[in-house]
């Protein structure tokens, strides 16, 4: 097993308000922090380093071998409940500004992961299936245009050039209480699991990702996805995290 992590201002910013963490946990276990701010001058960029902080700190502090499934699971969740209760208070310091940003964080441990996530930034699986390479994204975007599609209002295809496509419905520090989604899955050998922001997801297509991933040296996977992010403009910050099994 192995972790991988990079963050990237993109072409067209003025600062980077992604944050992204990774480390592993011991020989049988990894875990990864990737966040996305949001709000005016610097004021996301805090959030996001705000929220990495807290949850990786909590995972480092709390995290054990031979932790029963619901343990890592209330780790967890309970490290983005801390994560939004820091933010608001930051916030509050700061005059009340609105400030807030995404989170996708996972633990992967003895071939299972524990993933959760709030706002757009994903996780995705990476893996073989028979002589098939497949992507599969593991979390659902809590954004307009997702409930858009599954109100059958508009396609997916459409979902990508929306102009509201950016437009988060659910995001750490949003709100007094927030409540992240959790997901769980077991991985084979040679399974890969991908974070990302969405100067990632917004820009590029799964199937490149897919084959970037497959076609890289594993060490190489993130600069060459940040590089493939830009060379599609660049519009955003961009970053991912990548455990490779």
């Amino acid at each position: 097993m192995n972790i991988y992590a990079k963050t990237d201002i993109g072409l067209e910013r003025a600062e980077n308000q992604d944050n992204v963490w990774g480390e592993m946990l011991g020989a049988r276990a990894c875990a990864a922090v990737l966040c996305d701010g949001m709000g005016g001058e610097s004021r996301g960029g805090l959030a996001s380093k705000i929220a990495v902080d807290v949850v990786s700190r909590r995972i480092l502090e709390n995290y054990r071998e031979n932790m029963g499934r619901n343990s890592i699971r209330n780790l967890l969740v309970t490290s983005i409940v801390a994560a939004n209760n820091m933010v608001r208070t930051a916030a509050e310091e700061h005059g009340n500004e609105i400030m807030g940003t995404t989170c996708v964080a996972a633990i992967v441990a003895d071939g299972t992961a524990y993933i959760v996530n709030v706002g757009d930034s994903r996780a995705y699986q990476l893996f073989t299936d028979g002589d098939d390479e497949c992507i599969r994204q593991i979390t659902k975007d809590h954004s307009h245009v997702r409930e858009l599609v599954e109100r059958g209002q508009i396609t997916a295809e459409q979902a990508r050039v929306h102009p509201e496509r950016n437009k988060i419905t659910r995001a750490i520090g949003a709100e007094e209480e927030v409540t992240p989604d959790y997901f769980e899955l077991n991985l084979n050998k040679g399974d890969m699991v991908l974070l990302c922001s969405d100067g990632l997801s917004s820009y590029g297509d799964d199937l490149d990702i897919l084959d970037i991933c497959f076609d890289s040296e594993q060490w190489e996977c993130c600069e060459n996805l940040v590089d493939y992010a830009n060379s599609k403009g660049g519009h955003d910050n961009v970053s991912v995290a990548l455990i490779t099994l």
